[in-house]
């Protein structure tokens, strides 16, 4: 990844385009990868609710377990991949005003918001999400409905697993707006970035 500046006809503003690093590079690959991977629930989701649909409206039979976990399927979809988003820059963001900003701008405002306001609150969620997963397991909760789905510790805990992505991501964002603010951790180059490098 490089600094770029995208222009516009009416001046320049920049886009954030961040170097990475080694660091970096690791984090965003695992969070990539595992994006991937979790990125197959949609499918699962999608196979259950359709087989849902069949039984209720077609066979006249609804189950309770179904349709709980159609929403697990898709809850757990939903926060295992928001990280991926994070890595490759898919998230909302209201530019209005930050896409008028210098890169070196953008950097200072992304790295002391992760760092002073992100980082913070999410370790305070994690630590409450993790809990309320571990008591969940603990007391064995089940689903209140009789032929609904036992081991609901199972889709409590995904939350905050999910949300430990998210905070991975956010670090190694973190650790690229450094790269680019103070030149550490040092620049990453791909082997293709440094075939290109000029030779003395």
């Amino acid at each position: 990844m490089s600094v770029r500046e995208q222009g516009s006809g009416d001046g320049e503003h920049a886009c954030l385009d961040l170097p990475t690093n080694r660091i970096s590079h690791l984090l965003d690959t695992v969070v990539l990868r595992l994006g991937k991977a979790a990125s197959w629930l949609w499918l699962a989701t999608l196979a259950v609710v359709i087989s849902n649909v069949v039984n209720r409206f077609i066979l006249g039979r609804g189950s309770i377990a179904l349709e709980e976990l159609s929403w697990h399927f898709f809850g757990a979809a939903m926060v295992l991949t928001l990280a991926y988003a994070v890595v490759t820059n898919d998230h909302v963001r209201v530019d209005v005003i930050r896409e008028k900003f210098t890169l070196r701008t953008q950097a200072w405002i992304e790295m002391l918001a992760i760092v002073i306001l992100l980082l913070p609150i999410l370790y305070i969620v994690l630590v409450e999400l993790y809990q309320y997963g571990y008591r969940s397991f603990e007391r064995g909760e089940r689903s209140q409905a009789p032929s609904g789905l036992p081991y609901r510790f199972i889709i409590k805990t995904v939350i905050p697993i999910g949300l430990s992505l998210v905070a991975i991501a956010i670090v190694s964002r973190a650790l690229r707006c450094s790269t680019l603010l103070f030149g550490y951790p040092r620049r990453f180059l791909s082997p293709a970035e440094r075939d290109q490098r000029p030779t003395d």
